[in-house]
């Protein structure tokens, strides 16, 4: 068995742990139909009640699917979405979350991706995404700068961190996959974001703009790459701009392709997400969702030193 063919088992088998005669939905676009295929194919040998549908790709992460898609995916019992731009912080996704569906989301995954990120050390990564949930749990405030000048604290009062861990066998779980990653929907932020990477629009490392945030909001981007990221934020209106997630990265085996949804797994590394919160805690609902790579951050949540210059410091 192939690599690929062993990621697949083991998102079907080990992830979502599908079962025979379960109803399960794999959302694609033209761009993924051919792992689409696979990943219903596998759903299928088990037993279950595998449906492959193709929709348009959207253009931006964040935005609906068609309506009739959204009826599809509360009416499964579990969903499997590797479409170009993400679903995973859309009305459709969450309410079928709410309807008792377990899910994933592989907004961008690539055969290569899935192949590679998929033969991570589960149990480790585990221990370390669920130490950060905890941590991000407890927490007032984390506060992450970076050599490059990022300065920026978050309030995460009242807020819970989530565990991306790849474990979605549980009632409503849901998830990315490839996973990695323990995060969480702050309330507020202040400060400057300076990203290391914008593969979330398609500009991977090189040019480093800076992101003013006030009152929980990006006010200011410099650099046309800063520009074009907040112009499409605002596209959504104003609440485009809202700090939506802090996420920090637990999979050994994710490398800087500029693909973020690669990218904001790698183990080391801080992302901070504009847009839709929703889907994850927090209460801003719009059709957009991009993130924003921290590399080489320093992180600091409540008391605790989780990250200095890119290693992770946490017992886990």
């Amino acid at each position: 068995m192939g690599a690929l063919d062993q990621a697949v088992q083991t998102v079907i088998r080990r992830c979502l742990g599908v079962l025979p005669d379960e109803s399960v939905l794999v959302v694609v676009d033209e761009g993924t139909r051919s792992l689409g295929e696979a990943l219903r194919d596998a759903a299928a040998e088990i037993g279950a009640d595998a449906v492959l549908t193709v929709i348009a790709a959207r253009e931006e992460h964040g935005q609906e699917p068609p309506e009739p898609v959204a009826a599809a995916l509360a009416a499964a019992d579990v969903f499997i979405a590797p479409t170009t731009k993400s679903l995973s912080h859309t009305r459709a996704r969450k309410a079928a979350t709410d309807n008792g569906a377990r899910g994933a989301t592989l907004p961008g995954v690539t055969e290569d991706m899935l192949a590679r990120l998929m033969t991570c050390d589960f149990p480790v990564l585990q221990r370390r995404s669920l130490a950060l949930a905890r941590l991000l749990t407890d927490a007032a405030e984390a506060h992450v700068t970076c050599p490059l000048g990022t300065d920026l604290r978050l309030d995460l009062s009242g807020r819970d961190g989530i565990s991306d861990d790849g474990d979605l066998t549980g009632d409503r779980a849901f998830g990315n996959l490839p996973c990695g990653e323990g995060f969480i929907s702050p309330l507020s932020g202040e400060g400057r974001l300076i990203t290391g990477s914008l593969g979330s629009i398609g500009l991977p490392r090189g040019a480093s703009p800076v992101l003013t945030i006030r009152d929980g909001r990006v006010i200011e981007a410099t650099e046309p790459e800063g520009e074009q990221l907040l112009a499409t934020l605002l596209t959504a209106g104003e609440e485009g701009a809202n700090v939506a997630e802090l996420g920090i990265g637990t999979n050994e085996c994710a490398t800087l392709t500029g693909n973020i949804l690669e990218d904001e797994k790698i183990l080391g590394t801080v992302h901070v997400a504009f847009g839709a919160s929703a889907g994850i805690g927090g209460t801003v609902s719009v059709p957009v969702h991009l993130d924003c790579l921290i590399v080489e951050p320093t992180l600091d949540v409540g008391g605790t030193r989780v990250l200095e210059r890119g290693r992770f410091v946490v017992d886990a």
